[in-house]
């Protein structure tokens, strides 16, 4: 027994890639021997097959090209989110007014009527303005992430641009005579601040 110990202590403190012979101990006049090999013991930690990876499958971090835009980006993105701010009481004037008109027509207030026509033309610049600024922007970054966001929020603006020209320029003359047409103006006016409303709230709540 006490041989055996000896012989695996001794295995354990040799090199792990080398064999080891055991000698012959005598005690009390009898000989006393080990087999004469021990195999090696491996000095390396092995995981068991289930756990290990293979290179090609060891996950790497996706690296992101660097994308640069211009000042004169930053600043149109600035303008263009002034006039999303300044549409909000435009939108709210232009409902309040257009509502007297459509119910009145040409006995409604003096505001209302002169009112709905000066809210109509800002509505009508700070929309041209934002179409500029945004279709550049979005020229200037069609290299960066998020092109899936910018083109669905471009197209709704778009369309809402449409919506207001056909009830501004198409429609508003026809509605001062017209019960008709007052409310066809109407549809297509409230269906464009909703179409507005959408594309810039989906900038808002998606995020890249």
């Amino acid at each position: 027994m006490i041989v055996s110990a000896l012989a695996l202590l001794m295995a354990l403190s040799g090199p792990s890639d080398t064999s080891f012979v055991a000698p012959t101990i005598r005690i009390d006049g009898a000989t006393d021997s080990v087999p004469a090999r021990v195999s090696p013991l491996s000095g390396r930690l092995e995981l068991p097959v289930s756990l290990r990876l293979d290179d090609d499958t060891i996950p790497r971090q996706r690296r992101h090209k660097a994308i640069e835009v211009s000042d004169w980006y930053n600043r149109r993105l600035r303008i263009h989110r002034y006039g999303a701010y300044a549409v909000i009481p435009l939108f709210t004037f232009q409902a309040i007014a257009g509502n007297q008109l459509y119910q009145k027509s040409s006995a409604a207030p003096t505001w209302a009527r002169t009112g709905h026509r000066v809210g109509a033309t800002g509505l009508a610049t700070v929309f041209g303005v934002n179409t500029v600024t945004g279709l550049w922007n979005l020229w200037d970054s069609r290299s960066s992430p998020g092109k899936t966001r910018r083109a669905i929020h471009t197209l709704l603006m778009l369309a809402s641009d449409a919506g207001f020209t056909y009830a501004g320029v198409r429609l508003s003359e026809q509605a001062e005579n017209s019960a008709e047409k007052r409310r066809e103006h109407r549809a297509w006016a409230y269906g464009s601040m909703a179409t507005a409303a959408a594309g810039s709230l989906l900038m808002v709540i998606w995020r890249d």
